[in-house]
């Protein structure tokens, strides 16, 4: 019935692949949304909130949500880099850059799991196409 559907076939994929990185990420005791901004943080430590948002193309509630959890588990720390305290620099904290192989290594492990199951070439053609459209809707 809705083969045809953008819609449909996206949040369905979608639901899918949340499943999978959840099992990824629980051990470590975060949420997928909450393991990709650590991921982001550890990656670029220092960056805004406001950068960080755009980055994981969220809202920036969505990301005050997720860093504030972050920070209630001890993984980052918020610093203000401006007398108005409007801008807000994240930096992990020395427990979140311990785990940052864990989170990696995680990750890694989900997109192993779906090159087995689709192939390679099909899994880089599927990232590739769904950035496309990403990129041309925004």
């Amino acid at each position: 019935m809705f083969e045809h559907c953008l819609y449909f076939n996206t949040t369905a994929l979608a639901r899918r692949l949340e499943r999978e990185w959840t099992l990824a990420f629980q051990p470590l005791g975060l949420t997928p949304p909450q393991a990709f901004m650590l991921r982001a943080i550890i990656a670029s430590p220092g960056s805004l909130q406001s950068e960080l948002a755009d980055a994981m193309a969220i809202a920036r509630p969505t990301a005050t949500r997720a860093l504030d959890a972050l920070e209630s588990k001890g993984l980052i720390t918020r610093q203000v880099v401006s007398h108005d305290n409007r801008l807000v620099a994240i930096h992990p904290t020395r427990p979140a850059l311990s785990m940052a192989s864990d989170l990696n290594e995680a990750s890694a492990a989900v997109t192993r799991k779906l090159k087995r199951k689709l192939s390679d070439t099909v899994f880089q053609e599927t990232v590739t196409q769904v950035r496309g459209v990403r990129s041309a809707l925004e």
